[in-house]
This record gives structure tokens, C-alpha cells and sequence, in this order.
């Protein structure tokens, strides 16, 4: 994030001694974003960051992706999707491209091991639950509607206080708000629809002791996203005090204001982050267009550049209506295919004034394939619900559900 806090103790002056009570000098180490020229924060070690003991393979879970091919809309039923119970290890990978993986899994209450992506950031969105993610920055508390977001390479453990339904966006750059909402500065804009009083990063640091602390590290190689097990001699998460501008922070969607119009409003009006190659919106509760003649609900659009996956976590999709889709569902409406409402919902949406609806959109502008967990909660009869029949000339069932 691009402005500056300060938690903990830090010397007056960067890059000079700073000692503890005993005299022991303290480690500096500089995390950094785009080669010492974006933003950074500093972090004051008790211990060396870079004292490593050994050195595993951690066989991570399966990679392999397909492509949606023959061309199709898809409908994947998440929410009756099977995960282990691990915040880290037990994620099912949904979607994804060379740019951003989709996964997702419904954790225990046990915490994660420690886990560090130093492959790009992570925006995970949390479905339900709560708890804390434990970073080298210190602590944040997540819960029900949370986005949190952690900075490539932060060192962090995820500590659910219940089962989290935990929906992960990886990235394969760095996640911010979008540039038209900044300032020249950094400085979050009046026509932003949230501000830097709705993120919250850690208040303190957390001081943790230990020898021989294993962190999983996901990285590239040149045969793609791989996993290492590395052990540290001293505890990773013995920071002190840092400052800077580069943090993990949560982000709420209940604090998202969304922006409405007389007609219809584009989809870019709901962004609320973005990456390389792709965005992330949220459509919530709000009043919809005011137009005497306005139609509420979205019209057809080939949006020719981009894929469009939306997972609906709350209230009632007017657009979706009989299709199948519920609560825990994500669409993919890849590029190449026009998409929209179900018939039937245009016309029950005239003279409606309010959607309660909440979703989470990822768009991205390469095709994205299916991960094993997209395959394993695919509904075979989405796409043909526009047209009311499936390709063997019978009923589509999901035409005729209500959910």
C-alpha cells in the first residue's frame, strides 16, 4: 500500500546501528518492490534473515491446468467443493493463466504453516469465518467479507479462530488499487469508492522466538510454479520494528461504496484492485439505475479482451436467476462468447430500485484454464441455460431451477 505507517521501534536514521538493551545489534533488511524503485518498508530483525539451514522440495498440490476448449461458459459449484483443512497446503486450484491462479479452500481452525509466496501478491478474499494471518509485520485480524492482501515474499501463517471459507486470488505481479483512483502521490482520491481510513495493515509487532523454523516458499522456475521447504536457524517473524509503505493490510467490503448511475454502469465502476493483466471488482447491495426506463440488470456484452469470473457470496444474483447458479458459485464467461442475464430476469428486474447481491470479480485479459478443483465442481448443464435445451435437443435442467 502507498503511504507510510510506522509500528514498533525504529532508529532515527535508516541504515545506522540500532542496538537492543543489551547491545546486540539488530539486522536491517530492505523488502522492496521493482528493484529499489516502487515501495519498500524496512524491518528490524533479531535475528538474519537470510540464515538458512536446510533445503527442501515441497511438492506442492496438482498445477496441471486445461484449457476451456471446445469454447464454453462455465459454472463451477465452489461452495460443495471438497478442500483439505489447511489455509496453505489444502488449496484447490479453480482457474488460472500465467498472470493469476485461482484457488480456493475451506480451512479447519488449526493454523497454517508459515508460507511465504514470492511469486507475486495475494489478495484472498474470506467467503466466511475469521481469525488472524500472523506476518513479519506484525498481526491482522480477518473476518466474513475481508479482502487481505500480502505482499510478494511476506513471510506470514494463517490462524483461524473458525473454519474459513477462503477464497485466493495469486497473483504473478503486485495487487494495488486501481491507478485512476490515486493521486500523483499515492493518495487514495475523493471519487475513489474507499478510502486509506478503510485498510487496515498491523498496529504491532509480533515478536516470535524459536530455532529451526520451516517456511514453505512458492517460486518459479522455468518449468512453471514450484515449492521449496527452507529452514530458518532463527524465527522469520522476529521483527521488532518496521516502517515504510509496503504491508499487508484488510479491506472490508462492507466499506466499499458502490457508485451507481441513471442506466446501467460498466463493470469498471465495481473495481476495487488490480494486478497485471487482470482486475478484481465486487458487486454489492445498492440502488440500482433511475432511468424511467431503465433495465437494472446488465445487458449482453462481448467483452472481447477479457475473461470474467464472478463467485457470488451473498444475497440474490438478479442477472443469474434461473440458471443454477447459488450461493458458492463461480461463473467463467470466457472472451469469445457473449454473455448476459438468463431471459427471464430482464423483464422481473424492470422497476426494481435495489439488488441485494454480493460477488467478487476477477477479469483477466488472458484466457484462463481449469484448474483440478474447476474440473471436479463443473455443472455440466450452465451452458445452455440461455437457450433452454442442451446440445442433445433436451430440457436443460438448469433453466428450471430457482436458485
Amino acid at each position: 500500500m502507498a503511504y507510510y505507517r510506522q509500528v514498533g521501534e525504529v532508529p532515527q536514521k535508516r541504515h545506522t546501528q540500532f542496538r537492543d538493551g543489551d547491545g546486540n545489534l539488530y539486522r536491517e533488511e530492505l523488502m522492496g518492490e521493482e528493484g529499489f524503485s516502487s515501495d519498500s518498508s524496512l524491518l528490524y530483525h533479531r535475528g538474519v534473515p537470510s540464515a538458512v539451514v536446510d533445503s527442501q522440495v515441497w511438492e506442492l498440490p496438482d498445477q496441471v491446468r486445461v484449457p476451456n476448449h471446445p469454447l464454453k461458459p462455465r459454472h463451477l459449484r465452489l461452495g460443495e467443493l471438497a478442500t483439505g483443512t489447511c489455509a496453505v497446503r489444502d488449496r484447490r486450484q479453480v482457474l488460472g493463466n500465467n498472470d493469476v491462479r485461482i484457488g480456493y479452500v475451506v480451512t479447519g481452525t488449526e493454523a497454517s504453516p508459515y508460507y511465504r509466496n514470492a511469486i507475486g501478491d495475494e489478495c484472498v478474499f474470506v467467503w466466511k469465518g475469521s481469525g488472524t494471518v500472523e506476518t513479519v509485520f506484525g498481526v491482522v485480524s480477518y473476518r466474513a467479507g475481508d479482502y487481505v492482501v500480502v505482499p510478494r515474499a511476506t513471510t506470514h501463517r494463517w490462524v483461524p479462530a473458525e473454519p474459513s471459507w477462503l477464497y485466493a486470488i495469486e497473483a504473478n505481479s503486485h495487487i494495488a488499487p486501481p491507478k485512476r483512483y490515486l493521486s500523483r502521490y499515492g493518495q487514495l482520491l475523493e471519487h475513489a469508492p474507499y478510502c486509506e481510513r478503510d485498510l487496515h495493515g498491523p498496529t504491532q509487532p509480533l515478536v516470535e522466538q524459536g530455532e529451526d523454523v520451516e517456511v514453505l516458499v512458492k517460486h518459479r522456475t522455468s518449468a512453471g510454479v514450484v515449492g521449496t521447504r527452507l529452514v530458518y536457524a532463527t524465527h522469520p517473524l522476529d521483527v521488532v520494528g518496521w516502517d515504510g509503505c509496503l504491508y499487508p493490510y484488510t479491506f472490508n467490503i462492507d466499506d466499499y461504496m458502490p457508485i451507481t448511475g441513471k442506466v446501467h454502469q460498466p463493470p469498471p465502476v465495481h473495481q476495487v484492485f488490480e494486478g497485471w493483466n487482470f482486475v478484481i471488482c465486487n458487486f454489492l447491495p445498492r440502488k440500482v439505475d433511475y432511468h424511467e426506463l431503465a433495465i437494472p440488470v446488465p445487458y449482453y456484452h462481448s467483452n472481447v479482451d477479457s475473461d470474467e469470473v464472478m463467485f457470488y457470496v451473498g444475497g440474490d444474483y438478479e442477472a443469474r436467476k434461473g440458471s443454477g447458479i447459488g450461493l458458492g458459485s463461480v461463473s467463467l464467461h470466457p472472451g469469445g462468447h457473449a454473455h448476459g442475464p438468463q431471459p427471464s430476469a430482464i423483464e422481473a428486474s424492470l422497476g426494481v430500485d435495489y439488488f441485494e447481491e454480493s460477488a467478487v470479480m476477477v477479469d483477466t485479459f488472458a484466457p484462463l484454464e481449469l484448474g483440478e478443483g474447476g474440473l471436479a465442481a463443473e455443472d455440466p448443464a450452465y451452458p445452455w441455460s440461455w437457450a433452454g435445451r442442451g446440445p442433445d435437443g433436451g430440457d436443460s435442467p438448469a433453466v428450471f431451477s430457482n436458485s
